[in-house]
């Protein structure tokens, strides 16, 4: 796939990985629509990637919300005509350690609406309008390495679901002989503000006890960005995505962490239980307030 002049969108654009991507992608020479629930960093985001002379634009999005996501396709093809590569990124942590049926219903509600139904919207958004472009395109669904093996709680089911969606979308998009091609992305931990997205959860679904302060966010990124276990940054994420793009891979593990994902198959074809999955790194994506 050729991406000079081509058009990117990317969702949770302001931060992580979809600030890698969309940097990346501009570098590739592409025209890129940034997303992001956050006004001030997506704007921050857009005056600095304009400063370097990208063409690029902001868009206010709530991946949450169908009707935000759908604003958001109309925006991106009335700016640029077309969309080339779709990146379903945007993705927020949620639920403690606890036992898995003493979660809240509104923890379950806030992480699927972003994890998993962002991907939906994402696709039910442009996927009609891409296909009918009948040209070269991609889309890349962002899940996780616990996408593939067990454990995880809330985060970890919204990010297996997000892989089965995205097998069911390739083989869906293959069988119809499309020019799309498809991507699920499962790295490991990456140094982004996931751990602090509590952030923006919104109050309606919020039963968790007091919120907690800026510093206290701040802290627990810095925590978990110092525990020498970001083995790679945003920006070698990105490197490595646009490479499996170019490749036509399906499955992009970025971290090479191709252990835990053997052990489960492996439990899976002995018939056995899942091994339990370590505490610490449990808490990298669920970290508790």
């Amino acid at each position: 796939m050729d991406f000079d002049g081509k058009v990117a969108v990317i969702t949770g654009a302001a931060s992580g990985i979809g600030r890698g991507m969309a940097e990346h992608a501009a570098r590739e020479g592409m025209k890129v629509v940034l997303a992001d629930v956050e006004q001030k960093a997506l704007d921050a985001a857009v005056l600095e990637m304009r400063r370097q002379e990208f063409d690029v634009i902001g868009v206010l999005t709530d991946v949450s919300k169908p009707e935000s996501v759908q604003a958001l396709a109309d925006k991106a093809f009335e700016a640029y005509g077309k969309v080339h590569l779709l990146h379903n990124n945007a993705g927020v942590s949620g639920g403690g350690p606890g036992l898995i049926w003493e979660q809240s219903l509104k923890t379950w509600q806030w992480v699927f609406g972003v994890n998993f139904w962002g991907v939906v919207h994402g696709l039910q958004a442009f996927m009609p309008r891409i296909i009918a472009q009948d040209e070269e395109a991609h889309v890349v669904n962002t899940a996780s390495i616990m996408g593939l093996t067990p454990g995880g709680g809330i985060y970890g089911a919204t990010k297996h679901a997000v892989v089965n969606l995205s097998e069911t979308l390739y083989t869906q998009l293959r069988q119809m002989n499309a020019k799309v091609g498809v991507s699920v992305l499962c790295p490991g931990h990456v140094p982004t503000r996931i751990t602090s997205s509590v952030r923006n959860r919104p109050d309606e679904l919020w039963d968790d006890g007091p919120r907690p302060s800026e510093q206290e966010l701040a802290q627990r990124d810095a925590f978990w960005a110092e525990r020498g276990l970001a083995s790679l940054t945003p920006a070698q994420v990105a490197e490595k995505v646009f490479a499996a793009i170019r490749a036509d891979d399906f499955y992009i593990l970025p971290h090479e962490s191709d252990a835990g994902v053997r052990r489960r198959f492996e439990a899976i074809l002995s018939r056995k239980g899942p091994e339990p999955l370590g505490a610490a790194l449990e808490g990298i994506l669920r970290p508790t307030s």
